[in-house]
């Protein structure tokens, strides 16, 4: 048994357990899951440099946002990894559900109707490509 308070040990195997490739989070996006995802659905698996061409010339409403994230993660993998941008390419990117805004717009005879605008948290996880 391990020497120590409970929360002493369990600092020390989540240390142990954690990623440790690089990636970048933007939460509370304003965008939905499913528009997200049809953009990160086109670079998964995709080295950085094809990805950031990708997203540049893709005119979805995600495209912006997700590029920004993109870069940021490369500079990320750069600054705290010391990685070259040249080998990485995109492992994982995933869009949660964030909290819906909800609105009230007026219609006829004093109805109303409801509008919600959705949010997500968007991730993107890089890694490095094995050489042959």
């Amino acid at each position: 048994m391990a020497k120590g308070h409970r929360s002493q040990i369990k600092r020390v195997r989540n240390e142990e357990n954690k990623d440790k490739r690089p990636s970048a989070k933007i939460s509370y996006a304003r965008v939905s899951v499913t528009k997200a995802c049809f953009v990160l659905d086109a670079i998964r698996g995709k080295s950085v440099n094809e990805a950031l061409a990708i997203l540049q010339y893709n005119n979805r409403k995600g495209s912006a946002i997700i590029y920004k994230l993109l870069k940021s993660a490369v500079a990320n993998a750069e600054n705290n990894n010391g990685l070259k941008a040249d080998n990485l390419y995109v492992a994982e990117c995933f869009a949660n559900k964030g909290p819906t805004m909800k609105r009230i717009h007026p219609r006829a005879q004093g109805r109303a109707y409801r509008i919600e605008k959705k949010t997500s948290h968007i991730t993107v996880v890089l890694d490095e490509r094995q050489e042959d």
